[in-house]
């Protein structure tokens, strides 16, 4: 229904009127007094005001039955009001139907417009944004194709080669040899970037050191301009094969002392969890035979028995 123009003759109007979407937007789902300076008379906003039902029909006769709660109506000028009800349609949850009504010196309202607007509550689409203003960085993909704006104001002429090897040498050994080349506006965009950048002088990394990459051995100035306040960070514990402010720094510079003490001393590792089992000999050595305590009180029992020949004599 959205941007769609839809002509026909409202239901007891006389008029024509237009289906048709308009970007203006109901700041509130109130009724509201008349605000304009034309303001109608009491006759006219008697007429006007009573025009619900007219309104109703006219949009029954349009979009059928997609007509919610009544919500208002407002005075355009003296002579034309717009009354306002909540629109059921799927996908337009908070949208309304605004309907246009007049009565110029007449004794009765015809319907001008019939409108599907958004209300305070309407899902609407983000605002539009220009193609080249769409794309960020990180955005570009392996095998995506994104070519310079045109005229980019990034990019100046560059030397072209002239068939001379001593001048096509020397132009290529100093940077030249392309078509196009990095601008004055190009690269004060460029250093301003990297100096606002994670790798600036206002990163947390940078702020909680003293060491600065301007005298670190890791860090490789660039050449040409840029060469004055950036290069490349070397270390591969830090911000390796980024490029980096001289003002930058970070805990891994080439000065960073060692820690102080000679810490732990190093121990072969020792695992007293383990059980060690050790295999013994037996020994060559026999043991003799001990009687035991029963066999001992057997012997003396058996003493204790016997009579000499001398006693057997005597009796």
């Amino acid at each position: 229904m959205c941007g769609a123009h839809v002509t026909g003759v409202a239901a007891d109007t006389g008029r024509e009127a237009r289906l048709v979407t308009m970007d203006s937007s109901i700041d509130s789902a109130e009724p509201t007094a008349p605000v304009h300076d034309g303001a109608p008379s009491d006759a006219a906003a008697a007429v006007l005001s009573g025009a619900v039902d007219q309104a109703r029909q006219a949009i029954v006769e349009f979009s059928g039955d997609t007509v919610g709660e009544y919500l208002g109506v407002s005075f355009e000028d003296e002579s034309a009001a717009t009354h306002r009800f909540l629109a059921k349609m799927p996908g337009y949850q908070g949208w309304q139907w605004a309907v246009v009504v007049a009565c110029p010196g007449a004794d009765h309202a015809t319907v001008s417009e019939v409108v599907l607007v958004p209300g305070p509550t309407a899902l609407l689409a983000p605002a539009w944004v220009p193609w080249e203003e769409r794309i960020k960085p990180g955005d570009l993909g392996p095998g995506d194709l994104l070519a310079p704006l045109k005229d980019d104001p990034r990019l100046a002429p560059g030397y072209t080669a002239t068939g001379d090897p001593a001048i096509d040498d020397v132009a290529y050994e100093v940077g030249f040899g392309r078509r196009q080349v990095l601008s004055a506006f190009g690269r004060d965009e460029t250093a301003q970037r990297w100096h606002d950048g994670d790798h600036g002088p206002g990163a947390p990394m940078a702020r909680g050191t003293k060491r600065v990459c301007r005298d670190c051995g890791f860090m490789v100035p660039l050449a040409g301009g840029l060469g004055a306040m950036f290069g490349v960070c070397c270390n591969e514990m830090s911000a390796d094969a980024r490029v980096v402010d001289f003002e930058y720094g970070c805990g891994a510079h080439s000065d960073t002392p060692p820690a102080p003490g000679s810490g732990s001393p190093l121990y072969d590792p020792y695992d007293d969890g383990v059980i060690e089992v050790v295999e013994v000999a037996e020994s060559l050595e026999t043991v003799a035979e001990v009687p035991t305590v029963a066999d001992s009180a057997d012997t003396v029992e058996s003493v204790e028995t016997v009579e000499s020949p001398e006693t057997v004599e005597q009796t």
